[in-house]
């Protein structure tokens, strides 16, 4: 049986990622100064005013205005932003249930784990090109001083599967923000020259793909000047694509001791590591938990009737190999340091650009 998936991916200049990126940018500064930080600062844009807001529980000292700037410029806007904070400090509440002799879950809630034999990073090719050709976006940007591209853009990449086989790439959808002074003709060249062509394999397009760039034309209002932006809203980017589930909470401005991120990076490198020994060809790993308590309430793994082996055996190898509980999953991954302002655009799995721990493989 034959069909299409398609997944997308937005540039580090689209608002949603702007304010990802001042969240976790804030969220590194604070684990600089103080790795104990419990954050929750999260942030909102529109034209040229910013809102900051959130908890914080931090011995870190925080300019949070010139944080923001420096994300802004760093991503390639010139112009000059109004920003207000709003920052109160983390619950007691919340602070003592998390805060014992072992750190406890921030949280209650669902974390979804993927992996898929698809792609080398072990990721859904779909999302694995969405997310490539966004940063080939950026990366070209930045790196061609003569670039007509500007900094806000998204990706889509249509698959066509076979047997639950992806076998080529049917469409390939860009809009990019752009200067002024160029053609639809000469943006769509430079495109498919500079980014599609530096990403995708011959082997996945042929005659009969599509390339669709900039279908609505002129794209030079962008960024938070042609959309408003707020941390967490692209969580389906961040993850797999659509093609496994997500559990509904954001990464973006939360410190490890919030499951929402700590629990769902473990996820993935369980169901990778599952995957990666040969005990099935995906794997999608569900956890919950609740606030306070160390252990998860529930670990559910399905393999989609891939496995190789039964599924005792497989959740055995999981239980044998790998501790659940948040103390464990801080350690083991490290996730005290400042490692997610990089994260914040560009997908935080099966990334093959940066050494993350939760894509190791264990022996």
């Amino acid at each position: 049986m034959k069909y299409l998936f398609t997944s997308e991916s937005v540039t580090e200049g689209h608002p949603d990622k702007i304010c990802d990126k001042i969240a976790d940018k804030i969220l590194d500064s604070a684990l600089v100064q103080d790795k104990y930080s419990k954050m929750a600062v999260e942030a909102t844009i529109k034209d040229d005013l910013i809102l900051i807001y959130g908890e914080a529980k931090t011995k870190a000292k925080l300019n949070y205005e010139e944080i923001a700037k420096g994300v802004l410029k760093d991503i390639g806007y010139d112009e000059e932003f109004n920003i207000m904070t709003k920052i109160s400090e983390q619950s007691v509440e919340i602070n003592s249930a998390v805060m014992k002799d072992k750190v406890c879950a921030g949280d209650q809630g669902i974390m979804f784990g993927y992996a898929t034999i698809e792609t080398p990073t072990l990721i859904p090719l779909p999302i694995y090109y969405a997310n490539k050709l966004a940063k080939q976006l950026t990366d070209t940007r930045k790196s061609d001083k003569n670039s007509p591209l500007k900094p806000d853009g998204k990706t889509q990449v249509t698959v066509e599967y076979e047997d639950d086989i992806p076998k080529r790439i049917d469409t390939i959808i860009i809009a990019s923000q752009h200067i002024k002074e160029i053609t639809q003709e000469k943006l769509r060249e430079y495109i498919i020259k500079n980014v599609i062509e530096k990403v995708i394999p011959k082997k996945l397009v042929d005659s009969d793909t599509k390339y669709l760039i900039n279908t609505s034309g002129s794209f030079t209002i962008g960024g938070p000047f042609g959309d408003s932006g707020t941390t967490g809203r692209k969580i389906v980017v961040d993850t797999y694509g659509g093609f496994a589930k997500v559990g509904g909470g954001c990464f973006s401005s939360k410190d490890p001791s919030k499951v929402d991120r700590s629990a769902a990076y473990y996820a993935r490198f369980v169901a990778k590591n599952v995957v990666a020994h040969h005990l099935c060809s995906k794997c999608e790993i569900e956890l919950a938990y609740a606030i306070g308590k160390e252990d998860p309430i529930s670990l559910y793994i399905n393999t989609f009737n891939t496995n190789k082996v039964p599924m005792e055996k497989i959740y055995e190898y999981v239980n044998d190999n790998f501790d659940f509980t948040v103390d464990n999953i801080i350690k083991e991954l490290d996730l005290l340091r400042p490692i997610y302002y990089d994260l914040a655009s560009y997908g935080h799995f099966g990334r093959d650009d940066l050494d993350l721990p939760w894509e190791k493989i264990k022996d």
